[in-house]
């Protein structure tokens, strides 16, 4: 180019001047053809300063190549992307002649993408990515969508495991159909893409995602390459790049079918998010996916660390959120299956914190009384749970262990769990005496009442058929035994029969003792305003 022809100097980011003859420019550019429409007669050098030029001095170069060789360039993979941003900016639409402009040359380039490698379809991606520019979304697109459609064929056709290379074709099939190939080495033909596409920013991943959740690409191995993506990215990762990269991870899991996503899986989401400021929405999307298959988690899964501030060990407004979130899916998804299991982790779960010395009672409440009584058959584990609470918590007073009381449902607790609370002193003694009237009033459902048998004189309750008979008349004491239905207690079954029978006793020993505290509470209502201490006054039982 002669040094008369130069008669513009563009300044092209600050990164390089270049001295041009605007004439040849203007006959492709239509924005220079305007800047420089009303000043064709000018003299003098005239100056242009670009700021945001996509590609930069490497664009801006592209562009003139095209410009100076008569409306030719050689565009490749390599350089189509910038190509087309740069002409895209310079307004390069209008055909020259019988020359296409450059706006179109990179558009029929850009249709011929499904026959590319697969290293040139990445080296395009990266520029693309590199960029930065709004115009380039459409470009990345479809980058983006011609990966996806290499890979839903590569999973259907089988393809061997791939090594991260430029090298590499877009596909490498297996010829190999041996019956006897290990599972581990057929899932990584699913994943031998993994590492070629870490360079992706979790922006251009999450787009990547929406379209492999659009062909229907297994969730299962989405999944795992987007926690493969974010432990390799999270070693060189500053703390806000982790947030939004394990937000994206979340986001994108959202959107899956969770039957794909094993619950560890999330709880492993979880702890990466425990040290991380994440976008509030993100852990609600989070809490509710777990929350959703809180049946299948198990109770280290739940032992998640209280965060910085609050005094107790364990998070239990987690575990709170983890409940509502399950018990927010209905009936219809929440199967008594389903929520006997839950009841049992969280039985398991309040055992575990109950000797937390800083839990809170409401805490402890809280969880208590979250899961519906359909759910519980049995009360056990959680009195035993609140026996540890309340040996852990003696500064409490006795309205907080009676608030603590209404967790128990008195008519579940076993036998054995009854007697127990009744000798307690931990529990409060209404308490103590509602449990035993509950228990009395289970038994005479469960027991049938009849009188002494030849049958049953072995019972340490009849010592006499002439003291049952005597019984009988009074009605003041009736012989409570178990109801036997068709119990064959012959002597070949000697050990079930001593079994019914020392039911037998403990069930009269209950009802004793019920009818002993009855008595007690009658005199103490009567005697109230004495100040006499109702716990003193408590008959001791026998064990």
């Amino acid at each position: 180019m002669e040094a008369c022809c130069c008669n513009l100097e563009v300044d092209v980011n600050g990164e390089e001047t270049f001295m041009v003859d605007k004439t040849v420019i203007t006959q492709y550019s239509n924005k220079f053809a305007r800047l420089f429409g009303k000043s064709s007669g000018a003299t003098g050098k005239l100056k242009v300063i670009f700021h945001d030029f996509p590609g930069g001095a490497e664009g801006f170069e592209l562009m003139l190549k095209f410009c100076y060789n008569n409306g030719t360039a050689d565009i490749n993979p390599s350089n189509l992307f910038l190509a087309r941003c740069a002409a895209e900016y310079m307004e390069m639409k209008e055909p020259m002649a019988d020359v296409s402009n450059l706006l179109e040359q990179t558009e029929k380039s850009l249709q011929e993408i499904s026959y590319w490698t697969w290293s040139d379809i990445l080296i395009g991606l990266k520029q693309c990515q590199s960029l930065l520019v709004p115009d380039s979304s459409v470009m990345v697109e479809r980058c983006l969508d011609t990966i996806v459609g290499r890979l839903v064929l590569a999973s259907e056709a089988s393809p061997c495991p791939s090594t991260s290379s430029t090298d590499s074709s877009w596909v490498r099939y297996s010829c190999d159909s041996k019956s006897t190939e290990s599972v581990k080495t057929s899932f990584s033909r699913l994943t031998w893409w993994f590492e070629d596409l870490l360079f992706l920013s979790p922006l251009l991943v999450a787009m990547l995602v929406k379209s492999m959740l659009l062909r229907k690409m297994d969730h299962l191995v989405i999944s795992k390459f987007l926690l493969y993506y974010q432990k390799a990215k999270f070693s060189t990762a500053t703390t806000h790049e982790k947030c939004k990269i394990i937000e994206m991870v979340i986001d994108m899991h959202y959107d899956m079918d969770l039957s794909c996503v094993p619950c560890k899986t999330l709880f492993g989401i979880l702890r990466v998010t425990l040290g991380l400021n994440i976008s509030k929405c993100s852990r609600n999307k989070l809490e509710t996916m777990i929350g959703s298959q809180l049946d299948q988690a198990t109770l280290d899964n739940l032992l998640v660390p209280s965060p910085h501030g609050i005094s107790y060990l364990y998070d239990v407004n987690l575990i709170l959120r983890f409940l509502k979130a399950f018990l927010r899916r209905g009936n219809s998804l929440v199967t008594p299956i389903r929520m006997r299991k839950v009841a049992s982790l969280i039985d398991l779960y309040i055992a575990e914190i109950a000797p937390d010395p800083c839990l809170k009672t409401s805490k402890f409440l809280a969880l208590a009384t979250a899961i519906p009584d359909s759910a519980r058959d049995s009360y056990d584990e959680l009195y035993h749970a609140m026996d540890m609470y309340l040996e852990v918590h003696t500064q409490l007073s006795q309205e907080e262990r009676l608030k603590i009381c209404c967790g128990l449902n008195f008519e579940k607790l076993s036998p054995q769990a009854c007697l127990h609370l009744s000798q307690n002193k931990k529990f409060p003694s209404k308490s103590t005496v509602q449990a035993l009237i509950s228990q009395q009033s289970k038994l005479k459902n469960l027991l049938h009442v009849i009188p002494s048998t030849s049958s049953y004189n072995d019972s340490p309750c009849s010592s006499s058929g002439a003291a049952a008979q005597k019984g009988k008349k009074d009605k003041t004491s009736e012989q409570v035994v178990l109801y036997s239905g068709n119990f064959d207690l012959s002597t070949d079954n000697e050990k079930l029969k001593a079994h019914l029978q020392g039911m037998q006793w403990r069930v009269m020993e209950l009802e004793k003792f019920c009818r002993k505290m009855q008595i007690q509470m009658a005199k103490i209502t009567k005697s109230k305003a004495s100040g006499h201490s109702y716990a003193k006054s408590l008959p001791k039982l026998c064990s």
